[in-house]
């Protein structure tokens, strides 16, 4: 019997015209030194954020993160009718109701603000999780209706914490994918079964440098001044990245059991997303959406393998120009190396797709689109899951 598979490894060439996706607190261009030269890099929370929010368009699942749990259950419980002051209190009780410790908000006299309750650790749960933790309030209006408002983090919570923490613990397609740290509430913590790496370009980038102006309208109309209403700089880049991420069969498996349908459906949409997906900085005045150039699939039954070293050495733009094409030959020459080195017994399938006019045998074998590529590789990852379900 062939061993199981263990990992779906994706690797994605895609080129990104004159944009900025990725700013760090100065909002210029991230970068990272690799290969001693200058690379654009976009970090793996941001582009893993833009992969989240498509992923939830796709299996009609959210989730949500905050710190402001509390207001976000007063907001469902005023939406029921329950008056404005004790959806308030009832709000402020159930973000105390746990073991997370919390703060409360406040006001521009920096004076706390009673029954705005911060919690100190973003809680990660399904959106349905709001409406749980007003169910909870509704069965518990009476003892709301006499406590007390939360006025100092010592405050306690007349809400039983069991049934507050037992929300905090729910999960569904989008934390069992992506995984969920808080360690303040005990078993809620989620190992996720991707990981993503930091995107890089494949080359060698120079950062631009945009100067640009707005004209007043009034004053242009009247022609009464010259000059402009406002003046200002950006900074850009542009270039082929190389993006990666893996997903880890058993850690999926873990979170949500013997389930090949689900997690076939969960791996579908993240492959799709990943391939999809771009973060939205800058999108209205830079508007750069294009697709990849290539997209390369392995399935493996040993370890994830990402293929960032094939470009440790910048590479260089062919004769006529360009990053894309020569990009692809060499991610090619090193997964095919790299292979031959491992043993090529441990890839269980492996296939692209892409606008490369070349052929690229060392990315297995060449599929019409996307989802061809995706549907082929997740029929080898789940062959032996969805034979043992059948028995």
């Amino acid at each position: 019997m062939p061993a199981p598979a263990r990992f779906i490894d994706i690797h994605i060439l895609q080129s990104v015209p004159y944009a900025n996706l990725n700013r760090d607190d100065t909002n210029s261009v991230k970068t990272v030194q690799y290969g001693n030269v200058l690379r654009t890099r976009v970090s793996s929370q941001c582009w893993k954020r833009a992969v989240r929010e498509r992923f939830e368009e796709l299996i009609g699942q959210t989730a949500l993160r905050t710190r402001r749990i509390g207001e976000r259950t007063t907001r469902e419980l005023e939406e029921r009718g329950w008056s404005q002051q004790l959806a308030q209190r009832a709000g402020a009780h159930v973000a105390a109701a746990s073991t997370i410790k919390f703060e409360l908000a406040k006001d521009d006299a920096k004076q706390p603000v009673p029954n705005k309750v911060l919690t100190n650790a973003m809680v990660y749960v399904p959106q349905a999780a709001v409406a749980e933790l007003a169910d909870i309030a509704e069965q518990h209006r009476e003892q709301l209706e006499k406590a007390k408002d939360i006025k100092k983090p010592a405050d306690k919570s007349v809400l039983p914490k069991d049934a507050v923490e037992a929300v905090l613990r729910s999960r569904n397609g989008v934390i069992n994918l992506f995984g969920r740290m808080l360690a303040e509430v005990d078993d809620a913590g989620v190992d996720g079964a991707v990981q993503v790496a930091h995107a890089l370009t494949t080359h060698k980038t120079d950062i631009e440098l945009d100067y640009f102006s707005a004209v007043d309208d009034i004053t242009a109309a009247w022609n009464d001044a010259t000059g402009s209403g406002h003046m200002g700089h950006a900074e850009y880049s542009a270039g082929t990245f190389y993006r990666y991420a893996t997903v880890d069969l058993d850690d999926l498996a873990g979170n949500i059991g013997d389930e090949p349908e689900a997690a076939r459906e969960l791996i579908t949409a993240f492959l799709a997303s990943f391939i999809e997906s771009l973060p939205q900085a800058k999108k209205n005045s830079t508007a750069p959406h294009t697709i990849p150039d290539l997209v390369h699939l392995s399935v493996r039954s040993d370890r994830p393998l990402s293929f960032a070293a094939a470009f440790e050495k910048p590479v260089r733009a062919n004769a006529e120009g360009g990053f894309a094409e020569v990009s692809c030959t060499h991610l090619a020459a090193y997964a095919q190396a790299a292979n031959k080195l491992l043993g090529t017994g441990r890839i269980l399938t492996s296939g692209w797709a892409g606008l490369a006019p070349q052929d690229l045998a060392g990315l297995g074998k060449r599929r019409e689109g996307f989802d061809d590529l995706v549907s082929d590789a997740l029929d080898t990852a789940l062959a032996q899951d969805a034979n043992e379900a059948a028995q």
